[in-house]
C-alpha cells in the first residue's frame, strides 16, 4: 500500500484524486453513472490483485500471486465524489478505499476487499470484469454469486 495518492490540478477545476476502477463504475457498466462529473484519465494496470466474480459485481483482493493484475481504468474526481464512491462502495462495511501505485507508476486510490470475503467465489485470472468474461457467463451466474473452480478468460 502506498501514500495518498497525488492530486491532479488544474487552473480550471479545483484539485482532483486519480481512482482506479475495475468493475461496474467502468465505462459502459452499469454504475458508470455515478463517476458523472469525473474526468476520465485513461485505462491502466494495477499488480498484485485477485479480482473475484460475486456475481452483480467483482471484489479485488490482494495477492501474492504474481500473475495477479487488475485491468482497469483511472477517473479524476473531487473531494465531493470521492465520498460519494465511498458510500457507494461500502466503505468501511464491504469494500476499504486503499492507496496504491499502479504498473505506471502514478498513485491511485482503489477500492479492495478482503480475502475471507471471497473464499467462496470465482476467481477471474484474467483480471478484467468486461467483455467475453461478461457475456460467456450463464444468465444464472449473472444474478448471484458464482461458486467453483478458478475461471481462466
Amino acid at each position: 500500500m502506498v501514500s495518498a495518492p497525488n492530486p491532479v490540478n488544474s487552473a480550471a477545476q479545483p484539485p482532483q484524486e486519480l481512482v482506479f476502477v475495475y468493475g461496474t463504475l467502468k465505462r459502459g457498466m452499469a454504475n458508470h453513472r455515478h463517476l458523472a462529473g469525473s474526468t476520465f484519465v485513461g485505462s491502466a494496470r494495477l499488480s498484485g490483485f485477485g479480482l473475484f466474480d460475486l456475481g452483480p459485481f467483482p471484489m479485488a483482493v490482494a495477492s501474492t500471486d504474481p500473475a495477479a493484475v487488475l485491468q482497469g481504468e483511472v477517473y479524476g474526481v473531487d473531494a465531493g465524489l470521492l465520498a460519494e464512491l465511498d458510500r457507494f462502495e461500502g466503505v468501511p462495511r464491504l469494500y476499504e478505499r486503499q492507496g496504491h501505485q499502479l504498473d505506471d507508476g502514478r498513485a491511485v486510490w482503489v477500492y479492495v476487499g478482503q480475502s475471507h470475503q471471497v473464499r467462496h467465489v470465482q476467481r477471474i485470472r484474467c483480471g478484467n470484469w468486461s467483455g467475453p468474461w461478461l457475456t460467456g457467463r450463464p444468465a444464472s451466474d449473472r444474478r448471484g454469486p458464482a461458486a467453483g473452480p478458478a475461471t481462466q478468460h
